[in-house]
């Protein structure tokens, strides 16, 4: 199992902050273009809701699709959610979204933890490039935002 860590502050409400994260339609603002992402299905509703589904197609490696289907959990609006493969890339993929209002802002927290299948071979692909793939999404979505939100 590998975790990734990142946070980052923003000088936006807690409410604004909430309203941009649980909302689907955002996430693809926040992806690489490159990758090729797209919701297919699940996302109608603005504000994220516990249980919730929402499947993608999304091109990490070599531009191949891939589908991947995420379920919403642990919602507590504004503080925190947490989306969970169903089925993807990842033999295990947990990405938990943390809010915390601080000094006129809020501080988020990404906490994803993830683990590749193959054994031996999973392993050996993370340290080639999987991790650094994983680690550009993030340092790419960190860039976005800055951008977005601090004029």
């Amino acid at each position: 199992m590998y975790t990734l860590n990142r946070e980052q502050f923003l000088p936006i409400s807690p409410e604004v902050a909430w309203d941009f994260f649980s909302s689907p339609a955002n996430l693809g603002k926040i992806t690489p273009p490159g990758m090729g992402f797209k919701i297919i299905s699940g996302a109608g509703e603005p504000d994220i809701k516990e249980g919730q589904i929402i499947e993608y197609i999304v091109k990490p490696l070599l531009q191949i699709p891939l589908r991947w289907k995420t379920k919403i959990l642990d919602v507590n609006k504004p503080d925190q959610f947490k989306d969970i493969q169903l089925s993807g890339p990842y033999t295990i993929w947990e990405h938990t979204h943390r809010f915390v209002p601080e000094n006129g802002g809020i501080k988020m927290f990404d906490e994803v933890k993830y683990k590749l299948p193959g054994g031996t071979i999973g392993r050996l692909m993370h340290w080639l490039f999987v991790r650094k793939k994983v680690e550009f999404i993030f340092d790419y979505r960190f860039n976005i935002l800055q951008k977005t939100f601090i004029k």
